[in-house]
């Protein structure tokens, strides 16, 4: 099992990899893209899986033929701007690694077994996390979906079109998300929860409520040393108030907050803004600490914004409602994955996660492999590689448990 998962990451690596920032890009609908979704699809064929993409691009690797009762694992292959190696690809190349040793143990599945590659679940291009299985499941319309565009204007339908894809098949697909029997995905864990506990591998049992929110600041382009400051209308200073406002926020009620992607506008040294477009990203620990904290951010925007002769809107681009993994599966993978005859630690989490969106419609769950550093989204992100394979051993047996009735 070690070796066949090395030589997946080993395959995998490489691709998407900045050699500057060590950093991965990949994009989705891009050729860093393309070349992960080619990787999925040799591997997967390898071990003898029948490759399919739905309607919305997410790729579906069968082992049998779909149907009811179907028992899924996988994640995502896109990355946020200079990401880390982890985040999703360990979940993908983790659950190939987990067909492979149930076939070396000559267990063939009783229910229908898929691992799938979700499309753009960091948002990253799109902006919207977990577009595909938004899409999937009928979280999102396919009307404002095909619409959604990167930071040149593309749309999200004419982008895929360019991939090769028909995007005239975008939205739900109620007969496929209806086969699914459970849903289990592998993930590096986000933070040091894992490392405080002393285990290599947790449980999911929450994911905090999240939302992502468009801040606008539109004010007066004008030259930085002829113009008085009080005839200015300089949206950049409403901005960073709100800033300010937001990180004060997060501390008030126990949550976080991030503005972490800006735009200004015509973005000169010596020329005040006409514009400035940033992102709030806010998580809490329950719905109500989050709505406490955006309220407080808009307020603080609109008086800031007033305060300098600037117009400013604010637009939730997208919202995930607070998820409680279902007991009775996350208890019976904590039961699996643990050691010593004691399950597994459960853990919550602040990140987002394509099973947190499924888990509206079907039974999901999550494995955590320990992170020593605690840190995502970012180059220094790791897995031990024993780590790594103590994960996917875990899920091997969790996929043997759900899907053979025979697994002597």
């Amino acid at each position: 099992m070690s070796e066949t998962f090395d030589d997946l990451w080993a395959g995998l690596a490489p691709l998407g990899r900045d050699r500057t920032t060590g950093g991965y890009r990949r994009f989705s609908w891009t050729p860093a893209d393309r070349d992960v979704r080619a990787w999925f699809t040799e591997a997967a064929g390898g071990l003898g899986l029948d490759v399919r993409a739905d309607g919305n691009g997410n790729l579906w690797a069968w082992w049998g033929e779909p149907g009811p009762g179907a028992v899924v694992t996988g994640s995502h292959l896109d990355s946020v701007p200079d990401g880390g190696a982890f985040d999703g690809p360990l979940g993908v190349a983790g659950a190939l690694a987990a067909v492979a040793e149930l076939r070396r143990r000559g267990l063939r599945p009783d229910r229908p077994l898929a691992v799938t590659v979700f499309v753009e679940e960091e948002g990253a291009r799109f902006g919207v996390p977990c577009l595909g299985s938004r899409l999937l499941t009928g979280a999102i319309t396919a009307h404002r979906a095909a619409g959604l565009t990167d930071a040149d204007g593309v749309t999200w339908s004419s982008a895929m079109e360019a991939a090769g894809l028909d995007p005239s098949g975008i939205g739900p697909d109620p007969d496929l998300v209806a086969n699914i029997g459970a849903f289990v995905e592998l993930h590096v864990e986000q933070g040091r929860g894992l490392v405080h506990s002393g285990a290599p591998v947790g449980v999911a049992g929450s994911v905090w409520p999240h939302g992502r929110w468009r801040m606008d600041f539109s004010g007066r382009a004008d030259h930085a040393g002829t113009t008085r400051l009080a005839d200015r209308n300089d949206p950049m200073l409403p901005f960073a108030a709100t800033v300010l406002a937001a990180r004060a926020a997060a501390e008030e009620h126990g949550a976080v907050a991030t503005v972490g992607k800006v735009h200004v506008s015509p973005n000169g040294s010596n020329a005040i803004p006409s514009r400035v477009r940033a992102w709030l990203d806010a998580r809490a620990p329950d719905e109500a600490a989050l709505r406490a904290v955006t309220d407080a951010v808009d307020a603080a925007a609109r008086s800031a914004a007033v305060e300098h002769g600037v117009f400013q809107a604010t637009y939730q681009e997208s919202y995930s409602p607070v998820v409680n993994f279902r007991s009775g599966l996350r208890d019976r993978v904590a039961a699996l994955a643990g050691a010593d005859g004691a399950p597994a630690p459960v853990l919550p989490t602040g990140a987002g996660h394509d099973a947190g969106v499924l888990s509206t419609a079907v039974p999901t769950a999550m494995l955590f492999v320990r992170n020593p550093t605690g840190i995502s989204h970012a180059p220094q992100e790791h897995a031990e590689p024993a780590d790594r394979h103590r994960g996917v051993a875990a899920l091997t047996d969790v996929l043997a448990d759900l899907a053979c009735d025979d697994t002597a």
